[in-house]
Protein backbone atom coordinates (compact mmCIF):
# COMPACT_ATOMS: atom_id res chain seq x y z
CA UNK A 1 0.00 0.00 0.00
CA UNK A 2 1.69 3.28 -0.73
CA UNK A 3 0.33 6.61 0.08
CA UNK A 4 1.23 10.21 -0.87
CA UNK A 5 0.45 12.47 1.03
CA UNK A 6 1.76 15.86 2.21
CA UNK A 7 3.19 15.75 5.81
CA UNK A 8 1.31 18.24 8.22
CA UNK A 9 4.02 19.21 10.13
CA UNK A 10 7.08 21.18 9.18
CA UNK A 11 9.74 18.40 10.23
CA UNK A 12 11.19 16.64 7.56
CA UNK A 13 13.13 13.25 7.57
CA UNK A 14 16.93 13.05 7.80
CA UNK A 15 18.79 12.37 4.84
CA UNK A 16 20.39 9.49 7.30
CA UNK A 17 16.76 7.85 7.36
CA UNK A 18 16.35 8.48 3.35
CA UNK A 19 19.53 6.57 3.02
CA UNK A 20 18.51 3.98 5.15
CA UNK A 21 15.44 3.21 3.50
CA UNK A 22 16.88 3.73 -0.41
CA UNK A 23 19.52 0.70 0.71
CA UNK A 24 16.50 -1.63 2.24
CA UNK A 25 15.11 -0.80 -1.08
CA UNK A 26 18.00 -1.57 -3.01
CA UNK A 27 18.93 -4.86 -1.02
CA UNK A 28 15.60 -6.48 -1.54
CA UNK A 29 15.05 -8.02 -4.87
CA UNK A 30 11.47 -9.77 -3.59
CA UNK A 31 9.62 -8.47 -0.67
CA UNK A 32 8.38 -5.39 1.03
CA UNK A 33 9.66 -2.54 3.08
CA UNK A 34 8.11 -1.13 5.85
CA UNK A 35 8.27 2.32 7.47
CA UNK A 36 6.75 2.57 11.14
CA UNK A 37 6.00 5.96 11.97
CA UNK A 38 5.10 6.93 15.41
CA UNK A 39 4.69 10.31 16.43
CA UNK A 40 5.45 11.81 13.13
CA UNK A 41 9.01 10.29 13.33
CA UNK A 42 10.03 6.88 11.85
CA UNK A 43 10.58 4.50 14.20
CA UNK A 44 11.96 1.80 12.26
CA UNK A 45 12.45 -0.29 9.04
CA UNK A 46 11.74 -3.52 8.62
CA UNK A 47 12.22 -6.22 5.27
CA UNK A 48 10.88 -8.75 4.73
CA UNK A 49 12.63 -10.48 1.73
CA UNK A 50 10.87 -13.75 -0.27
CA UNK A 51 13.65 -16.37 -1.37
CA UNK A 52 12.32 -17.50 -5.03
CA UNK A 53 13.03 -21.31 -5.46
CA UNK A 54 12.94 -22.14 -9.03
CA UNK A 55 12.27 -25.99 -9.22
CA UNK A 56 13.24 -26.31 -13.17
CA UNK A 57 16.60 -24.72 -12.03
CA UNK A 58 17.17 -27.26 -8.95
CA UNK A 59 16.29 -30.12 -10.57
CA UNK A 60 19.30 -28.94 -13.48
CA UNK A 61 21.32 -28.81 -10.37
CA UNK A 62 21.02 -32.35 -9.17
CA UNK A 63 21.32 -34.16 -12.59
Amino acid sequence: MINSTTPQNSQSISQEIKQEILQAIARIQFGSVEIVIHDDQVMQIECREKIRIHHADLIRKIK
